[in-house]
């Protein structure tokens, strides 16, 4: 009987640990502060999976690039520098197009539509919600930034996506 209890107890807490992965969610904010809509990160085995969800009236329509900045910090709203550059423990360059790129922070571009909307999903490689890989929660934490034009992936150092229109802190 006791082997039972013993059995049922850790699968119980293997289950619950599974089910369990590290997620964050943060809000999104444009450059008059005003709240846009949200951006959920989940840590799976090889990196985190990155959900965009933009209200309407949040960007103009069309492609937008999207990157993973060092600092956790959109409190200077014109402009969000405070997020600082790129995430890049390995110093590659940037782009999806680069033949010595990308480095973490590459981000597919996400597209708003005509109402200003936007949805997207994407895995981002290289990065973590709890140690090991490059840490979004590390001591400073991380900021995701959407950008005001698409990002060509292969221009330097953002790929030409222009002034940074929206952030989302992750801490």
């Amino acid at each position: 009987m006791f082997d039972k209890l013993v059995l049922a107890l850790v699968s119980i807490a293997l289950m619950t640990g599974f089910a369990c992965a590290e997620e964050r969610t943060a809000d999104v904010v444009d450059n008059k502060g005003k709240g846009i809509g949200s951006i959920e990160v989940k840590q799976g085995p090889h990196g985190v999976v990155l959900r965009v969800m933009l209200r309407p009236g949040a960007l103009a329509p069309g492609w937008h690039g999207v990157h993973v900045h060092e600092v956790g910090d959109c409190s200077d709203i014109e402009k969000f520098m405070h997020s600082k550059g790129h995430i890049n423990p390995s110093n590659a360059e940037h782009g999806f197009l680069n033949p010595k790129g990308p480095h973490p922070a590459d981000l597919p571009n996400v597209y708003a539509y005509s109402d200003g909307s936007a949805q997207a999903e994407m895995f981002v490689d290289g990065v973590s919600l709890s140690g090991g890989k490059t840490n979004l929660l590390d001591a400073d934490g991380s900021a995701i930034v959407v950008h005001a034009s698409p990002d060509d992936h292969m221009s330097q150092p953002i790929g030409g996506a222009g002034a940074r229109v929206a952030c989302a802190v992750l801490k």
